[in-house]
């Protein structure tokens, strides 16, 4: 039979409803959260480990005075390769001595997975000064590309499959919050044992996995929030939203005026994209590369009426963007939009994947986000160990 205990203090109304909650949730959705946090965790630092393994491609050997021009070195890369599908877009670096990195990319809405929606996903670096192609690499079966969308969707359909993540994204800040009440100590007491481990002596292993739960879970619930609502901001839309009214006043990031090509009756420059890399690398001689696309198109399909040129301040970051609009029939410079310029939503939704990833707080900030994923990983295992323990115990008490 079960003990009474006429003088055990009654566990007040938020302690125990946070208790339930933070039970069933966890129940519901641990093993997303599981998959979730750890190829978060594996992914953040990808662009270290990659470029550490590709970084004979990722140089050239003797660089001569001028590279060749765009259009050549994109004739050379199409025929060499002969895709079915044209080049997107190409980034370039300012260093003379990186190499030029053409990318094709295609996409099925209407596929149920990752596999059947992106159809082609290739990276190609290019010796700009001779055309050689130094690498290919299929992104679309790269280990980092395929844990970035089983992050992202579960290898389901990006459009809706964000939301089988989003879900129980949203519940797990439910979690974290609940974690939070619960852990909260009682009284000076009760909060010894809260901040570190006491195992001096504790034997079981049902203590130290509850104190493993609830110490690190405590301490990464604080970044742990960071990255979740950085990861929601992603998949919904009244987030966005949320963040774009506290940061400028308004729902809506502005939208992008739509500008008339003035020579659209003329015949296209053959050097376009050739006098769009020189007046980008004039404006912006300090910044680490650009992005010109290639095939008349916005990573989202959508035909673009211009050249938009992406300009990245610094590498592997993406919060510090400034764009450039050229004419895409001359090649002449219709509209600049400067990093400085943005309003304060605007440079957040730049930010926000440097944020979610750590990279916004530099090598620190990554170690720190591995750290934090790592903990995340572990907090649906033993929270199920916790409750698993505490079903053993109730059932011998008969």
């Amino acid at each position: 039979m079960k003990k009474k205990h006429p003088h055990k203090k009654k566990v007040s109304f938020t302690r125990k409803w946070s208790a339930k909650l933070h039970l069933w949730l966890g129940l519901s959705v641990g093993i997303i959260v599981f998959i979730v946090s750890l190829t978060g965790t594996l992914y953040v630092f990808k662009d270290e480990i990659q470029n550490s393994l590709r970084k004979e491609a990722m140089y050239v050997q003797k660089p001569s005075a001028s590279p060749l021009s765009i259009a050549v070195l994109k004739e050379k890369v199409s025929l060499e390769l002969n895709e079915k599908y044209p080049l997107s877009a190409v980034e370039i670096s300012l260093d003379k001595n990186r190499s030029y990195r053409f990318s094709y990319y295609e996409k099925n809405k209407k596929g149920w997975n990752y596999f059947e929606e992106v159809k082609i996903n290739k990276l190609v670096y290019v010796d700009q000064y001779n055309g050689k192609i130094l690498a290919v690499y299929d992104e679309k079966y790269s280990f980092f590309n395929i844990l970035k969308f089983i992050h992202w969707s579960l290898l389901l359909n990006s459009e809706w499959g964000k939301y089988v993540v989003g879900i129980p994204t949203v519940i797990f800040i439910f979690m974290l919050i609940t974690g939070i009440v619960l852990w909260w100590p009682k009284n000076k007491k009760a909060r010894k044992g809260r901040f570190w481990f006491s195992w001096e002596n504790v034997k079981t292993w049902k203590r130290k996995n509850y104190d493993l739960h609830n110490v690190l879970g405590f301490y990464a619930s604080f970044f742990a929030l960071v990255i979740s609502m950085t990861g929601i901001y992603f998949a919904y839309p009244y987030v966005k939203n949320a963040f774009n009214f506290t940061l400028s006043g308004s729902t809506e990031l502005p939208k992008e005026k739509e500008i008339k090509s003035p020579d659209s009756l003329v015949g296209k420059n053959a050097s376009v994209y050739d006098l769009t890399a020189q007046e980008t690398r004039k404006m912006y001689p300090s910044s680490s590369s650009f992005r010109i696309p290639l095939n008349g198109k916005n990573k989202k399909g959508k035909e673009l009426k211009n050249i938009p040129v992406t300009i990245y301040g610094e590498e592997g970051r993406f919060s510090e963007r400034n764009a450039l609009i050229f004419d895409k029939y001359s090649g002449k410079l219709l509209a600049e939009k400067p990093h400085q310029k943005l309003s304060n939503a605007e440079k957040y939704a730049n930010a926000n994947y440097d944020i979610h990833t750590g990279s916004y707080f530099g090598l620190f900030g990554k170690i720190l986000w591995f750290i934090t994923g790592l903990i995340c990983t572990s907090l649906p295992v033993t929270g199920f160990l916790v409750w698993w323990g505490k079903q053993k115990k109730q059932g011998k008490k008969i």
